[in-house]
């Protein structure tokens, strides 16, 4: 039985006070015994004036915080995934919306760059295109040897790309990391359901670290942090009011008996592309 965190928050737009929960968290989340702590998508900063948010964003071997993550872990001995954080692309002119993943005393993360760009106009007004600030990445990521085990990476509206979720399934992972900040509207709608066919495709826990309410650029997020077994069972749901820290127990056992019962992946046949 492994011990997980997950921290919902209310990112805003002052990097330094977003890190300050994180690392209160992750002290909170030691001493409650967990192993690992999820935090959401962009869960330094959240501003969409983009000329603003310009000022924090720097290429990762830049970022202060990278290094300051590294030491949280040590410092708590918890695996740190964190949801994703703004940086400049090596070599190019846009951002990634960039996953990382911090051992304790392995120094540098492991990452994953947002493949799918959430460009969508939506009945409510909202519009959002993430393209013109952000490069959509091209690797499908996991990581080994977490207390989960395998770690499959994705982010948000990555949820809703179930090939991504087959090629992890396809790497056999034990738990996959869907940290969001999903939308009030599309939240509604779709994140419950989304998360639990992920799950229940690729056979794996789904850990889905979320922001929620309103934030001070002024846009409004769902919440909802959600732990999702094997068999699509939810595990932890967080609420769609306030930010805070919660916990679940994972039984990595589970994910033997579900595949034993229906070998979804095993009997996966390629389909032919017309």
């Amino acid at each position: 039985m492994s011990r997980i965190a997950v921290l919902q928050m209310t990112s805003g737009i002052d990097p330094e006070a977003n890190f300050a929960a994180i690392a209160d968290a992750a002290r909170a989340a030691a001493g409650e015994g967990a192993t690992m702590l999820f935090t959401p998508e962009m869960s330094l900063l959240l501003d969409r004036n983009r000329a603003r948010a310009a000022g924090h964003i720097v290429a990762q071997g830049n970022s202060p915080y990278v290094p300051r993550f590294a030491a949280l872990a040590a410092e708590t001995g918890l695996t740190l995934a964190i949801g994703s954080m703004a940086v400049t692309y090596e070599g190019g002119v846009k951002n990634a919306n960039r996953s990382m993943v911090f051992a304790p005393g392995a120094g540098e993360p492991v990452t994953y760059d947002k493949i799918h760009m959430f460009d969508v106009d939506l009945a409510s007004g909202e519009s959002w295109r993430e393209s013109n600030a952000y490069e959509a990445g091209r690797d499908v990521v996991t990581v080994e040897g977490t207390p989960l085990g395998r770690l499959g990476l994705a982010v948000c509206y990555d949820m809703r790309f179930p090939a991504l979720f087959g090629a992890l399934g396809d790497r056999k992972c034990d738990a996959i990391a869907v940290p969001a900040a999903f939308t009030k509207p599309t939240g509604a709608a779709h994140w419950h359901v989304l998360l639990r066919a992920r799950a229940v495709e690729a056979q794996a826990f789904v850990i889905a670290a979320a922001q929620v309410g309103r934030h001070e650029d002024g846009r409004e997020t769902y919440g909802h942090s959600l732990v999702v077994d094997p068999w699509g069972e939810v595990l932890l749901d967080m609420g769609g009011e306030a930010a805070g820290l919660g916990f679940c127990d994972i039984d990595l056992v589970r994910i033997a008996e579900v595949r034993a019962q229906v070998p979804a992946l095993a009997n996966r046949r390629e389909i032919a592309k017309s």
